[in-house]
Order: structure tokens, then sequence, then C-alpha cells
């Protein structure tokens, strides 16, 4: 049978919705990355405390412990993925519209404890999205399919920071958020005009669901290189994931205003990202997963240094601009290639399971490494800051000779 084109394997029913599984999987995170701190910095909130709210992002680090009762039981009956699907998007259009209502001076952990239910309604909707996502997919199909969804998932990130930012300036944020949560409803139609998909066999018993996906994956892999895949997904995107982590009150120290932030940084970063994003997955299918993890993840350090440049530099909008494009370019691609590697690591029988204890672990540098950003920032400056970043990158890199040999993989 002929290989088809790039762009007949693009312009297909299950890419498009691959876009609606990254929008609705990164709008809640973006919002927790950037909404939340803007919000947060300009009512005086200070570093250390923003840093620290970032523990709030654990349920991201630790699904994998209730996603077994996902792959095992159907709810709503609307069938095992969607019956999860449309709990966890009502519940997040909830969380996130309520979180306007409280102020930071006074309800601060009224606000954590919000920010809490949306971190884990978003990891809840990430188990099954990520699910149902490996299940309608091809293995052929994993690096275009997962580079669509990153690049969605990024596209989402233009909402809270950006659209929210501006609104911000205009309005109060008791409808800020309000109006950010209405943009889970394309999610959330998805999820309720979809078919289910044709899965595998389905755990028997919790029990099964619970220990046979870690089993499984020891038992196909062995222990060592098991152990080697696991401590590269911890630490492929922790160089990246630090230095992102404050980005929004980084541009804010540096002197940009919250209308420059959405106007400039964000949308600097929009063609960039789709562009990066496509070229990433089509670009996979020529090189194959582990040649794009060696060449992305190059770019990816680059694009840290960036940041690295841009705080020497100071309030100059061409400099904000280059900075986020670039970053948005590399750091998308190579959150394509990682999601597509993980991918490729689970097995179809234990999806939801496999794929959230690879997430969660990939999660960890983000929530409990970055809760030290603020306070690592003020220690050492900024620029400092993005040197250790870039250095912290590099292990992963590193690690790649092993899980991800160059000359082990062709081009499909």
């Amino acid at each position: 049978m002929p290989q088809k084109h790039w762009y007949q394997q693009l312009f297909t029913r299950r890419m498009l919705i691959c876009v609606f599984t990254g929008f609705s999987s990164g709008l809640p995170l973006y919002l927790l990355l950037n909404l939340v701190p803007a919000w947060l910095k300009t009512e005086q909130i200070d570093l250390k405390a923003i840093g620290l709210l970032s523990l709030v992002q654990f349920p991201y680090t630790w699904k994998f412990i209730w996603s077994p009762l996902i792959d095992r039981y159907p709810i709503l009956n609307l069938g095992r993925r969607r019956g999860w699907m449309l709990l966890s998007q009502l519940a997040l259009i909830i969380a996130i519209a309520s979180l306007g209502f409280f102020s930071p001076q006074t309800s601060l952990w009224t606000i954590a404890y919000l920010a809490f239910g949306v971190a884990f309604f978003s990891a809840s909707q990430d188990i099954v999205l990520d699910a149902y996502r490996r299940e309608i997919l091809s293995d052929h199909e994993l690096g275009l399919g997962n580079s669509v969804h990153v690049n969605a998932y990024r596209i989402a990130g233009l909402v809270p920071g950006s659209l929210s930012l501006i609104l911000a300036d205009h309005l109060p944020w008791h409808w800020v958020f309000p109006i950010t949560a209405l943009f889970m409803l394309p999610g959330l139609m998805l999820t309720l005009m979809c078919k289910e998909p044709a899965s595998s066999s389905v755990p028997r018993t919790l029990r099964e669901a619970v220990i046979e996906p870690f089993h499984e994956f020891i038992q196909r892999q062995g222990v060592q290189n098991a152990l080697l895949i696991l401590a590269f997904i911890f630490l492929y995107k922790l160089g990246d994931s630090m230095a992102t982590s404050l980005a929004t009150p980084f541009y804010q120290d540096i002197g940009f205003s919250k209308t420059e932030i959405g106007l400039i940084a964000k949308h600097a970063g929009l063609w960039p990202s789709v562009i990066g994003g496509m070229l990433g997955g089509i670009w996979m299918l020529q090189l194959g997963i582990n040649r794009a993890l060696w060449l992305f993840g190059i770019v990816q350090i680059l694009a840290i240094f960036g940041f690295y440049w841009l705080a020497g530099v100071g309030h100059d909008r061409v400099a904000l601009g280059f900075t986020i494009g670039f970053e948005a370019f590399g750091v998308g691609v190579g959150t394509a290639a990682f999601i597509a590697f993980i991918a490729r690591t689970t097995d179809p029988r234990y999806t939801a399971t496999q794929f959230a204890l690879f997430t969660s672990l990939a999660a960890v540098p983000r929530t409990f490494f970055n809760a030290s950003t603020g306070w690592l920032v003020e220690l050492m400056g900024w620029q400092n800051f993005f040197l250790l970043c870039a250095l912290l990158a590099l292990p992963g890199m590193l690690l790649l000779f092993k899980v991800a040999p160059w000359q082990s993989e062709k081009a499909e």
C-alpha cells in the first residue's frame, strides 16, 4: 500500500480530534502557569508565595494513582473515555469560573484550594484525553497526532496568557475568570459529539487495573531499561519547565505591562508555535521519534538561553517578541517529540494508567522544582537562574544515548 503524503495524513478527522484534545488539556494548565501568577502579582503577592503556590499542581504528578479507576470503570453511560471526559470538563468550568470571586489579599488559602481543584480535574481530564488519543491513533500517526495535540495545547495558552490578561486591564477579575472558563466549551462539545474508541481488553478487576500496567512495563523493558526510561521522562523537560515557570512575573519584572505581555509576548509565540508544531509532526514522519528527540532537545536548550539574553536586554519589545517566538518554536517541537515517545512506550491494553504514570513523572519538576524558582530568582537573579535551567537540561539529553539512540530508528 503506497504511503500517504504528509498533508493527506494531517487533514483527517483523527487529527481534528487531536486539536480539540490539545486545546482542552492546555487551557487549565496555562491558567495555573500564566494567569493566576499574573493575578497574584498584580494584587501585590510576593514572588516566594507565587512560587510556592505551584505546589497545588501536584495532582499532575500523582494522577497515576487514580488512573486505574478511569481505566476500569465507565460512568454516565457514555463509555470508559467519554464519561470521564464530560465529568472533568464540567468540573473545570465551575472551578475556573469561581476563582475570580475571591481576593488574594484576604482569601489566598481559598484561592489555593480552588487552584488545587483546577489542577485535580485538569489532571483527570489529561488521563482520559491521553488514553483516548492513544486509542484512536495508529503507531505511525503518533508523532503527527501528538504534535497536533501539543500545538493546540500551546495555542490554548493564548487564552489565559493573552486574552485574559488584556481583559484584566479593562474588566474586574470576577468577569475575567468566568470568560476564561467558557473556552472549555469546545472540548465539552467534542465529548458529546465524538464516538467512544474501540479499546483493547478492559481490565476485569480493579486489582488488575492497578497492578498489571506496572508489571507489563517492567516485564517488557527489563528493570534496567525501565529505570532509564523513567529517569529520561523525569529529566528531559526539567530545564525548560523551570525556565518558563515564572515567565509572566519575569516579563513584569523587566518592565512590561500586562497588555504588552498579552499583545506582544503571547502573540509573538502564536505563529512560531503553530509552524513549529506542524513542522515538528511532519519532520517526525521522516526522522522518526528518536532523532526528533535529539534535534528538538537541542533547540529546547537554545530557547532557555533566549531568556538569559532577554534578562540582559531588559524592556525591549523586539527582543521580547524574538525570545518568545523562538521559545514557542523550540519547546513546542520538543514537547511534541517527548509526548510521542511516551505514547509509543505505552501498551494499548493499559493506556490510561501507563500514560498517566509517565506524564505524572514528567510533571514532577514542574510542580516541586518550580516551587523553589521564586526563591532561586531572588537569590541568584534572573540571568544566573536561566543559566542554571540550561545546565539542568543536559542530563536528560545525555540519557538519549540509552533510551533513544540516534541510529536505532529509521524514518518510517
